[in-house]
């Protein structure tokens, strides 16, 4: 009876919490913080699609099933490894350039930022080996509920502004070909492979001629084009399809303003800057550029070719490189608020702790985070002697490594000490998140990996 009453009301509160955030007025819901958001912090997601094998992303060297026996072409010599300064843990040698977040002479003896918490064994119960599936729990915060369809970051910003709001229209930006899910709502959020091509079709004067200009006061009746057109009062007031339709219009255009100025302006990189060659650096770049140039306050970015089943080693080590670099060129591109900002990585989980026949990986549960930023306190988590028990690469199903943090705890900490958000948002950010603490709270225990 008990547990029949429990699971009545997770479910409740789950849905309760996605009503909440989707039906009640913006000031209801900013009434779950106590006190302010710090309104310049920023963050940067990147999304590894394909599940990263965490195992030879942080090796996990202490560990004596770390061997050829187990990874005959996957294993990678210590001496080839890179330091990370606790006796137990090294980072993949491709990964030399995020070397300048992590070097601290506290952690490795080596001058730097010490701004790098590389995090193992992260997932979350009832691990889903579905690409599709568990791609979709990161990013809605609520693993095994197939009924959301808010993104927890979208979400997480409606909670703070009013998104009715056109001048809030572009809080955020999905830098990829596809919309990205953690982003998605009702008020959409601009979505682009390109910044250059958000916006109309047709040549540079068609284009600035059909965006046109605001009116120079409301009601002036003086705008040109689309922003001189939803610039100005609704015609038909209090009619409600017809001031949805205004709003929407005010948005689009404001936000295709704003980032066309911003283009308009142009971008040099900064600090000795260099992004990886090709998409994933172009990506990275712009979204750069719009954390100093537009109000945007989190930029989501794919990173896809994880799914590493054969031929992992060659594929992996150039995808880990291409991903160390960016961290570094943000690092550096972004030094004047690298104080407010927070890059942090995602994928949907790990990979088998032994390789297959194909040389490669299959789909397993735990991987390793990435965060990096002015407010990080830099160092390895859960991949030390205290915290990797003796077998732990064979955990669980004497297959691979289980997990010992649920990746929403990671995202509680970002949300709560980076934003400023309040306990009680959580669970609005993160539907049950409350009810998977009290059923897990060894995998929700802060691991204070920000200041």
């Amino acid at each position: 009876m008990n547990l029949n009453r429990r699971n009545f009301l997770r479910t409740s509160l789950a849905c309760g919490a996605y009503g909440f955030g989707m039906f009640q007025p913006a000031l209801w819901q900013r009434q779950l913080y106590a006190g302010t958001p710090d309104q310049n912090k920023k963050l940067i997601f990147i999304f590894q699609r394909g599940g990263n094998d965490g195992i030879n992303t942080v090796i996990p060297r202490g560990d004596a099933d770390y061997n050829q026996q187990t990874r005959p072409t996957l294993f990678i010599p210590e001496a080839n490894a890179l330091d990370l300064g606790n006796g137990f843990a090294q980072l993949n040698p491709a990964m030399a350039p995020m070397m300048e977040l992590y070097n601290s002479t506290a952690l490795n003896g080596v001058e730097g930022l010490g701004n790098l918490a590389v995090i193992h064994r992260i997932g979350y119960a009832n691990q889903s080996r579905s690409h599709f599936d568990s791609q979709d729990y990161w990013e809605v915060g609520s693993p095994g509920d197939d009924r959301l369809r808010e993104g927890m970051f979208y979400r997480r910003l409606a909670q703070c502004y009013d998104l009715k709001d056109p001048n809030n229209a572009f809080l955020a930006a999905s830098i990829s070909s596809n919309e990205i899910l953690g982003l998605r709502g009702s008020k959409p959020f601009p979505n682009f492979n390109d910044s250059a091509e958000f916006g109309f079709l047709g040549r540079d004067t068609e284009k600035t001629k059909f965006l046109g200009s605001l009116p120079s006061a409301e009601g002036a009746g003086d705008g040109k084009g689309v922003l001189g057109l939803y610039g100005d009062s609704p015609l038909f007031n209090g009619r409600d399809y017809h001031d949805r339709m205004h709003d929407t219009g005010k948005a689009l255009g404001g936000s295709i303003a704003t980032v066309q100025q911003a283009i308009a302006n142009g971008y040099t990189p900064e600090n000795g800057a260099v992004y990886p060659d090709g998409s994933f650096g172009d990506k990275l770049q712009e979204a750069a550029m719009l954390l100093k140039n537009t109000p945007v306050k989190v930029v989501g970015i794919n990173k896809g070719g994880w799914d590493t089943h054969s031929g992992q080693a060659n594929n992996q080590a150039d995808l880990l490189g291409d991903l160390a670099q960016g961290f570094q060129a943000l690092a550096r591109d972004l030094r004047d608020q690298w104080d407010d900002v927070i890059i942090v990585t995602m994928t949907e989980f790990g990979r088998t702790s032994e390789e297959n026949g194909s040389q490669g990986t299959d789909h397993a549960e735990a991987s390793a985070m990435f965060v990096a930023g002015g407010g990080v306190k830099g160092g390895v988590y859960n991949c030390d002697a205290t915290t990797w028990e003796a077998g732990a690469m064979f955990s669980k199903r004497d297959r691979y490594l289980a997990r010992n943090t649920d990746f929403r705890s990671v995202f509680g900490e970002i949300f709560m000490k980076h934003f400023g958000d309040s306990r009680a948002s959580l669970d609005v950010t993160m539907p049950g998140y409350t009810f998977a603490e009290e059923d897990a709270p060894s995998e929700f225990k802060p691991l204070n990996f920000l200041s």
